[in-house]
């Protein structure tokens, strides 16, 4: 499982280069459209082919560096001796003078089909497998000029000698077979693209659909689908139909279930759900990268995402029996549609609107309805002990964003010292680590994570979003010692000179608990009131110190004060809550009333700004108790400790 997961990942750098063709060859279409074939649209079209005729050349370099221990130049250099030894000694010519027919044209014609993804993706394998057992090797004084990294490309081409012998004799027996299941499934007509599409989804979690992909959309089993359809050369009426069926979907269906999760998500916990559903909606419809909002749900509430996959099919089936035909060069996106449309081998690609339209509201009301009758846990709608991603405390961050999140995804995976291995693919990390146990679910999801997954083994996913490159190169540099992660994010010493202002609660919106030694945490009280533990708060987050310990107060007056010399940590928009940084680094964060961010700063009134110091007593903001309680809101204003679980706080 490990391996077809890093596989799935490496097959996602070649694919990357797509959208460059995809563009390319769209702009070409719209000039021969409107102004004739001529010089810029040939030059276009030819720029696009170099790239789709290559894309087999690309795979095997491609997978060799995300296949490698380290991505190096020397293990992509690796991948392409590979495969220029494989193709050259397999193509129809050599195989003429090794066959000793007289005619080219008496080779196997599975020996006209070798430059294909599937070599590609072997080759790559190999290279990417010598690299990380040769890199190192020494050799004698007299050879040394050909040890470590130069070593390698020459085993490679050693071993690739012997995959070429390999496939001389099996791969018209592998070919046949592809052949063989490629021609079944277009026996199946409307029916196999349904099936495609279908099993399409369920391999998303695993990350193995990009291989099902290939034999579709590449040149695996004579399909082909996708270059056909980019370079112009498919037959008109079939070629895209393994394609179409997810515009209407990635481009309508998706964000019409973003709307029926937002609408049944908990009031005090709208903003929350808006956040996670508008980003993961826009990122499908407009570039038709799905993840972000799959894995919104796909565990929450996995009998959806069978709805899902399910939905998908059909809309393969259908897309596949109207006449209407579409590809893409990258996904099923707006962006691709548009691209595409002019290209000869689209066929009424309005109707993929008209679809589009019809799966939207398919969409919002299968999941509107399934959330309501099942009380399914979609984003928004967690049980009250589970801290969600964001909350309802968002901040202005001075830190590196992308620093914050790594630190605190380090954290939450149990510390540096448990990742043993760390890369991404378009959407998601993936990680090997010592000992699953110590990954924090919950944690991983405060920091940001739209979800996480353990596929088996030491394997963990994050999903993070299109932005996961650079949370991973943060994470990469923290975890060599080249960028400091912000203390609280990352779980170092409260104790600190120049503490971080609020670095946890600035990033993401929660805080992180640090495994701090136990500490007494002495307070003026910031507001008059009665004094009452966390227990007696009428919400899961601080009653069950999940956010961290403190106390309560049932507030008399109406100002928040200081309770100790401090600099602001956060302030936020709707002035219902304020963030402080004691002199010794303890992180308080004082909450007035429950769920009041939903008053959206009517009756609050913050009299400090984010970085100002503060002494004891200072007024921090204002809050009309009559507003909040007409609002239907408790007054009950907790004040807890961000950074240490095992404080104890004290009113003096």
């Amino acid at each position: 499982m490990k391996f077809m997961q890093r596989l799935g990942r490496s097959i996602m750098l070649p694919v990357a280069v797509l959208p460059v063709a995809a563009i390319l060859s769209g702009i070409s279409y719209w000039i021969a459209t409107a102004a004739g074939t001529n010089v810029v649209s040939a030059f276009l079209g030819a720029a696009g082919g170099a790239l789709l005729d290559n894309i087999a050349l690309l795979f095997a370099v491609g997978v060799a560096i995300g296949m490698a221990t380290k991505a190096d130049g020397t293990a992509a250099l690796a991948g392409l001796v590979s495969w220029l030894v494989v193709t050259t000694l397999l193509k129809p010519e050599t195989v003429m003078l090794f066959t000793g027919v007289g005619d080219v044209n008496e080779v196997d014609p599975a020996f006209l089909k070798l430059q294909n993804v599937f070599v590609g993706i072997l080759c790559g394998l190999i290279g990417a497998w010598c690299y990380d057992r040769f890199k190192d090797t020494r050799l004698p004084d007299a050879l040394s000029f050909f040890s470590g990294k130069r070593s390698v490309a020459i085993v490679t081409a050693g071993f690739s000698l012997v995959l070429a012998v390999v496939l001389f004799f099996v791969w018209p027996f592998v070919y046949g077979g592809l052949v063989g299941f490629g021609e079944w499934i277009v026996t199946l007509g409307p029916l196999g693209a349904g099936i495609y599409g279908f099993f399409n989804r369920l391999l998303i979690p695993v990350g193995l659909h990009h291989a099902l992909n290939s034999v579709f959309w590449f040149d695996v089993a004579g399909i082909n689908d996708l270059n056909n359809f980019l370079a112009g050369t498919g037959t008109y009426g079939v070629t895209g139909q393994y394609m179409t069926g997810f515009f209407p979907v990635m481009m309508f269906g998706l964000p019409g279930a973003a709307l029926a999760m937002y609408l049944t998500a908990k009031t005090t916990r709208k903003k929350l759900a808006y956040g996670i559903l508008l980003s993961g909606a826009f990122a499908s419809f407009f570039v038709g990268v799905t993840e972000p909002l799959e894995f919104a749900f796909m565990f929450l509430a996995p009998v959806l995402y069978l709805v899902h996959a399910l939905f998908m099919g059909i809309s393969m089936v259908i897309s596949a029996i109207l006449p209407v035909r579409m590809g893409f060069g990258f996904s099923g996106g707006f962006i691709d549609l548009v691209l595409n449309w002019t290209n000869p081998m689209a066929q009424n690609p309005w109707l993929i609107l008209v679809m589009g339209v019809f799966w939207f509201f398919v969409y919002f009301g299968v999941f509107y309805f399934f959330i309501k009758r099942f009380n399914l846990k979609t984003p928004g709608r967690e049980d009250d002990d589970a801290l969600e991603d964001g909350t309802e405390y968002d901040t202005h961050s001075a830190d590196d964003p992308y620093l914050v999140t790594a630190a605190r995804f380090i954290d939450g995976l149990g510390g540096k010292d448990n990742i043993t291995d760390l890369d991404n693919c378009a959407t998601r990390l993936r990680m090997e680590v010592a000992d699953v146990s110590k990954v924090d679910d919950a944690a991983l999801k405060r920091a940001g994570a739209a979800g996480t997954m353990k596929p088996g083994g030491r394997s963990v996913q994050v999903v993070y979003g299109l932005n996961v490159q650079f949370v991973k190169d943060a994470m990469e540099e923290i975890i060599a010692g080249r960028a400091t992660a912000p203390v609280s994010g990352a779980g170092a010493e409260p104790e600190r000179a120049t503490p971080s202002p609020a670095a946890s609660l600035d990033a993401g919106g929660s805080a992180v608990l640090t495994e701090a030694p136990p500490a007494t945490v002495v307070l003026r009280q910031p507001v008059p009131g009665r004094v009452v533990p966390l227990s007696e708060v009428p919400d899961a987050t601080f009653a069950d110190a999940i956010m961290g310990p403190g106390l309560a107060i049932e507030p008399t007056g109406d100002t928040v004060i200081a309770p100790a010399a401090a600099t602001v940590g956060a302030t936020f928009d709707t002035g219902h809550a304020i963030a402080l940084v004691l002199a010794d680094g303890t992180e308080l964060l004082i909450h007035v009333g429950i769920d009041t961010v939903a008053m959206k700063g009517d009756g609050f009134e913050t009299l400090v700004h984010k970085g100002q110091s503060v002494r004891e007593g200072t007024p921090l903001l204002r809050f009309d108790r009559a507003k909040i309680a007409a609002a239907g809101h408790p007054t009950i204003t907790p004040v807890v400790v961000l950074n240490n679980a095992r404080a104890t706080v004290e009113f003096r």
